[in-house]
């Protein structure tokens, strides 16, 4: 989320339950956004309507996908919060989505 608002030139940015740049910052995102969301992860998630709220007032291009009852890390196999069935769903999604929107 944060790395999209400092680099202009992305084809495209795919963050996992990653903190949310400030408001403010949201004009500087040039990229579509797909982002996920786990489920469990309060913290993160906490921050996320007020996120959504400014990407809408800034007429951003993205997609947000929230995967009840995983923990954040769920996309990280080398930890107990491992989740296939989400990890799965998430990388299918993500390949998706740069295939959509990175040419070459």
């Amino acid at each position: 989320n944060i790395f999209a608002t400092r680099m202009p030139d992305l084809l495209a940015s795919v963050p996992y339950y990653g903190a949310q740049p400030a408001a403010a910052d949201v004009v500087n995102i040039k990229a579509p956004l797909q982002i996920h969301f786990a489920g469990l992860d309060d913290r993160i998630n906490a921050g996320w309507p007020a996120y959504e709220a400014a990407l809408k007032a800034n007429k951003k291009t993205y997609e947000a996908f929230i995967y009840p009852n995983v923990n954040h890390g769920f996309n990280n196999d080398t930890t107990p919060r491992y989740d296939k069935a989400a990890a799965d769903l998430s990388w299918q999604r993500t390949m998706a989505f740069f295939k959509k929107h990175v040419k070459g």
